[in-house]
C-alpha cells in the first residue's frame, strides 16, 4: 500500500492509500514527490515517487487490455518468481494475472494460489455483508483501506469494488451513488446510512445488516445498533453518529 498524503512531506496527512495494481495519473513532478490522480476513484495526493513504478506506453496499453482480478481476501501471499520472496497484497488490490495464479509488473513476475484469483461476482446484500465481516476488529486509521488501518469510507470503497462496483473514496461523495430509502424499517443487508455532523456535513458511513445493525469503521471495524436517530455505542449505549439518510446501491438481493 502506497500512502496518499495531503502536502509533499512524510509529516502530512494521510488521505487515502493507493492499492497493488491500482493505476495513477502524475499531474505535478517535485524532487521527490509527485501529485497524482488515482485512475480507479479519481482521488488525488502526494506519493513518494519511489514508492510507484512507472510504466511504458506498450505495458500500460497490454494491462487495460487483460482480464482484471480483484483480491476479496483482505490479505493474501503472493511470490516474487525470480527470487521467490514473498509479497503482502491487501483485498481489493487488483492483478492483470492469466488465470492460473501468474501475473506481471513491468519486467518482474509473480504467483499466487489460483484459489486466490476471483473475478468480481454478481453483487448481492448478503455478499456484501460476508465480505464486510473479514473485517470486523481491524483498527480505524483515517484514509486507510486496509485490514491493517481503515476508515469507514475506506471499508465501503474496498468491499463493493471486491464486487465489481466503484465508489468514490469519501462518504461525502459516496452519498451521491444510488436510491433513497424513505424509512431505516424498508431498508436491507448491504443498504448504506450515511451520518451527519452538526453542521450538515457528511462525515460517516455504513453498511447494513438490516434494519437495527450496522457494520461500521470507528475506533475499529464493528457491528452496532442503529435506530433512525443513529448509531448506538456497544460500549456506553450513547449515540455516536446522527442518521442523515439510507441510500440502495444494489437493486436486487
Amino acid at each position: 500500500m502506497v500512502p496518499l498524503r495531503e502536502s509533499e512531506n512524510e509529516q502530512s496527512e494521510l488521505v487515502s492509500q493507493l492499492l497493488f495494481g491500482e493505476r495513477v495519473e502524475i499531474i505535478e513532478k517535485r524532487e521527490r514527490w509527485l501529485f497524482v490522480r488515482n485512475l480507479t476513484d479519481d482521488y488525488r495526493g502526494w506519493v513518494d515517487r519511489k514508492m510507484i513504478q512507472t510504466l511504458s506506453d506498450s505495458i500500460n496499453e497490454q494491462i487495460v487490455k487483460v482480464t482484471k482480478y480483484i483480491i476479496q481476501v483482505p490479505i493474501i501471499i503472493c511470490n516474487k518468481t525470480a527470487t521467490n520472496e514473498k509479497m503482502f497484497l491487501p483485498g481489493g488490490s487488483i492483478l492483470n494475472a492469466d488465470g492460473y495464479g501468474k501475473f506481471a509488473v513491468g519486467a518482474e513476475t509473480f504467483s499466487l494460489d489460483p484459489v486466490e484469483l476471483v473475478l468480481p461476482v454478481e453483487i448481492t446484500g448478503w455478499k456484501l455483508i460476508q465480505l464486510a465481516r473479514q473485517y470486523l476488529n481491524a483498527p480505524y486509521l483515517w484514509g486507510g483501506k486496509s485490514i491493517m488501518g481503515i476508515d469507514c469510507s475506506g471499508l465501503v470503497q474496498i468491499v463493493f469494488a471486491m464486487c465489481g462496483i466503484q465508489l468514490p473514496r469519501d462518504a461525502s461523495e459516496q452519498i451521491e451513488r444510488g436510491n433513497i430509502i424513505d424509512f431505516l424499517s424498508e431498508s436491507r443487508e448491504g443498504d448504506l446510512a450515511f451520518f451527519e455532523n452538526k453542521e450538515g456535513r457528511i462525515v460517516h458511513v455504513g453498511i447494513l445488516l438490516n434494519s437495527h445493525q450496522i457494520i461500521h469503521a470507528s475506533g475499529c471495524v464493528k457491528i452496532e445498533d442503529i435506530d433512525t436517530q443513529g448509531i448506538i455505542s456497544s460500549q456506553t449505549g450513547k449515540y455516536t453518529h446522527q442518521l442523515r439518510i439510507v441510500k440502495r446501491i444494489i437493486l436486487t438481493n
